[in-house]
């Protein structure tokens, strides 16, 4: 194994730790707002995921992906964060003033 393959599979492997505490974060119980910022993790941690799968490949595909995936992920955490914002504290598990 060369060097730079050590490192990609050390890469995978930080971020499927991440992936694991990200899946964590959203199913725990808790506020809507946790588990947006869980779901909002494990966006990142797939960008991450297919920015280290395009390093190894060298196929720049990837790239229109990354971007899909995080225009998508930021648009569905700004839809949710709206909703939040809109409907105040009315359920159980928010303790917003």
């Amino acid at each position: 194994m060369s060097f730079v393959e050590v490192l990609d599979v050390i890469a995978m492997a930080m971020l499927a730790v991440a992936g694991v505490l990200g899946v964590w974060r959203v199913v725990r119980e808790g506020s809507v707002a946790d588990k947006l910022l869980g779901a909002d993790l494990l966006t990142v941690i797939v960008v991450g995921g297919v920015a280290v799968g395009a390093g190894v490949t060298s196929s720049p595909l990837f790239l229109d992906v990354i971007v899909l995936v995080a225009a998508l992920g930021f648009l569905a955490a700004v839809t949710v964060a709206r909703y939040i914002e809109k409907r105040g504290a009315r359920f159980a598990g928010d303790d917003w003033t």
